[in-house]
């Protein structure tokens, strides 16, 4: 009977691996297709290229705004009735999507925006360290970077074939709609926001039943959940930011920023990349994005196996100076050659997140929740330098190629923390 004790456990965690890797897909689907929103606002709400930054502003801040009060939440209720909550306002911010569309409000569609990255938050800042939990602490960085390739197969699925879905393919400006396009420019407006409320309403259902669904999965307590406190037990803290004391959770914090600002200046750039400076029609371009998540889809799985004979932290390192490299790419030659030199970087930052993620955590014990919560805050990074980037970009269009010294300089901090930062020294 002792013998079938592990082996139940054992089965028990791979099947929460597998509900959490579903999960995974989830937040992919969700989060890229911020970088499919912003030319699709630019269009139907008439906005300027920097105002329509302002979608991942919106959506970004809510992560660190949300990241401490989401770990007071999972320290309260636990991880399960935490995902659930962020399964919940996820789907209330796609729901919010339909009367901002039939408003045509972009402050509507901001708050919705805001409330998807809350229920986002709670979910990342309960899911990451629940993974890293799971099984064995020497083996948690390929543990999260497998359950997060799934995170790339919901992006894939989201840049290939919902951007199909959400964009015609066509792209005009008052000055060069067609003067027999029927009903004019109002019709055209309403063509792009009408696309929106369908998927957005599939998404908010279908988020609503995986919640039910998650209500009734079996989930195994996970570290101070499991224990029973005594009646004389001091009160343990709902948020420790005691837990900044490590150096490795710091420089992980530090980390995460740089590359969430870094991914998220070249992904939300793409697009408008392929069509204003390499020259491609939008259909194309959609499918470019589909290439550029596959890399980074396949890179992951790749980076998974690796890991099996490499540490985490020296592939960390290697990835972080092949992107640099590839940055410095783009910054000489622009056009179709940094256009491709962007997928190979997109195949290169695959692992990096879910590495340093799990690298940051280890150690932490009963401040694990605390830890997760900070990384999660970090993702701000998506906030600040994907606007800096476009800044530069579009204040420099004759040299707009330069902009890319910024994902190079977030990655040179990624490839610090895989150096040394990663190191448990207190």
């Amino acid at each position: 009977m002792g013998n079938n004790q592990p082996s139940a456990r054992k089965k028990t965690y791979y099947i929460s691996l597998a509900i959490l890797a579903g999960m995974f897909f989830i937040f992919g689907f969700v989060s890229w297709v911020n970088s499919i929103l912003i030319p699709y606002f630019r269009i139907s709400c008439e906005l300027t290229h920097f105002e329509s930054y302002f979608v991942a502003f919106a959506f970004y801040i809510a992560y660190f705004v949300m990241a401490i009060p989401s770990g007071i939440l999972l320290k309260k209720v636990g991880f399960k009735k935490g995902i659930m909550y962020g399964f919940m306002l996820t789907a209330l911010g796609a729901f919010i999507f339909v009367p901002a569309a039939l408003a045509r409000q972009f402050e509507i569609f901001l708050i919705g925006l805001f409330s998807i990255g809350t229920g986002l938050a709670i979910l990342q800042t309960a899911a990451n360290p629940y993974v890293t939990v799971l099984g064995a602490p020497e083996t948690a960085p390929r543990r999260l970077n497998l359950a997060q390739s799934f995170n790339g197969l919901g992006a894939f699925i989201a840049a290939m074939f919902l951007s199909k879905l959400i964009l015609s393919g066509t792209h005009y400006t008052r000055e060069t709609l067609p003067v027999d396009y029927p009903g004019g420019w109002q019709a055209y407006i309403q063509v792009e926001t009408d696309a929106m409320k369908f998927p957005y309403l599939m998404l908010a259902l279908l988020l609503i039943i995986i919640a039910v669904v998650f209500v009734f999965s079996k989930l195994p307590q996970i570290g101070d959940e499991s224990k029973t406190p005594s009646s004389g037990a001091k009160k343990e803290k709902l948020i420790d930011f005691g837990v900044l004391k490590h150096s490795h959770l710091r420089w992980g914090v530090i980390a995460q920023f740089f590359y969430n600002g870094g991914q998220t200046a070249i992904n939300s750039l793409f697009l408008v990349y392929c069509c204003s400076y390499a020259g491609l029609p939008e259909e194309t371009a959609t499918t470019f994005f589909g290439l550029y998540m596959l890399a980074f889809l396949v890179g992951r799985w790749i980076g998974t196996g690796l890991m099996v004979r490499f540490r985490p932290q020296d592939m960390l390192l290697v990835y972080s100076l092949m992107n640099i490299l590839l940055c410095g790419v783009v910054m000489v030659w622009g056009g179709m050659v940094g256009l491709y030199a962007m997928l190979a970087i997109s195949f290169f930052m695959s692992i990096m997140y879910p590495t340093q993620f799990s690298l940051a955590l280890k150690g932490l014990g009963d401040q694990t929740k605390s830890g997760s919560a900070f990384l999660v805050m970090a993702i701000v990074g998506n906030a600040c330098l994907p606007q800096l980037t476009a800044y530069f970009m579009h204040a420099n269009e004759h040299i707009y190629y330069a902009a890319y010294c910024v994902p190079m300089i977030c990655f040179i901090f990624c490839a610090y923390y895989g150096w040394k930062g990663y190191k448990v020294i207190d």
